[in-house]
């Protein structure tokens, strides 16, 4: 089982104390959701966990080593965090296959099997002329195609219809049998109450575990 732990964590940009002494633990097989108004740190607090940022005090623990002292990132994640950035003049393909190069650890077929799953082709289409639901689609394959342990999204549903959602759906919940752990966020409450198991929300500072049912 992977494990995720927060102690005590805290982050601060000058003045601005964003959060403060958030604990949490975090486990694999379940899907968590993340909810909190526009600017109350849901994309800062992905960037804590899987490294991308430092915490002001407190530790981030992932299956007992300590980011920033024994690893500097999780060693197996997909993120998708502020609206992912792709190459525009490059195709679907070639961003996932570029980004796919850098490690060399999966195949061609593995990204032409992603853009299927998330309803995508291997065309001519510069992710320039994508829609906003396309290049969701395509932050998702993006995530998936590794097959990490640990999947942060940051509203992956956004401009997405009704048939991409069902499909973002049962992908998540495939993700969530294989035993990963799963973070999103996510504007639609539907989304946070079909999905999840618990649910967090960001609230003067801290970090506290809600019922999904209660949110509004």
């Amino acid at each position: 089982m992977n494990k995720l732990e927060l102690h005590d964590v805290s982050k601060s940009f000058g003045t601005l104390d964003l959060f403060k002494n958030v604990t949490l633990t975090l486990e694999s097989g379940k899907i968590y959701g993340l909810v909190g108004p526009n600017g109350s740190g849901k994309s800062v607090l992905f960037k804590l966990m899987c490294g991308l940022m430092k915490p002001t005090s407190g530790t981030i623990v992932y299956n007992g080593q300590t980011l920033s002292k024994d690893i500097d990132i999780l060693p197996s994640v997909g993120v998708a965090i502020d609206a992912a950035k792709f190459y525009e003049h490059l195709t679907g393909y070639e961003n996932l296959y570029l980004l796919a190069s850098i490690k060399n650890t999966i195949s061609e077929d593995r990204i032409l099997e992603m853009l299927r799953l998330v309803d995508l082709k291997k065309d001519k289409m510069a992710v320039k002329k994508y829609s906003l639901g396309m290049k969701q689609r395509l932050a998702l394959a993006q995530a998936l195609m590794e097959d990490p342990d640990v999947l942060l999204l940051d509203e992956i549903t956004n401009g997405i219809d009704k048939t991409g959602i069902k499909m973002i759906y049962q992908l998540l919940e495939e993700e969530k049998a294989k035993g990963k752990l799963i973070v999103i966020t996510s504007h639609r409450n539907v989304d946070i109450q079909y999905l999840c198991d618990e649910v967090f929300e960001i609230d003067q500072n801290e970090v506290i575990q809600i019922d999904k049912e209660e949110i509004q």
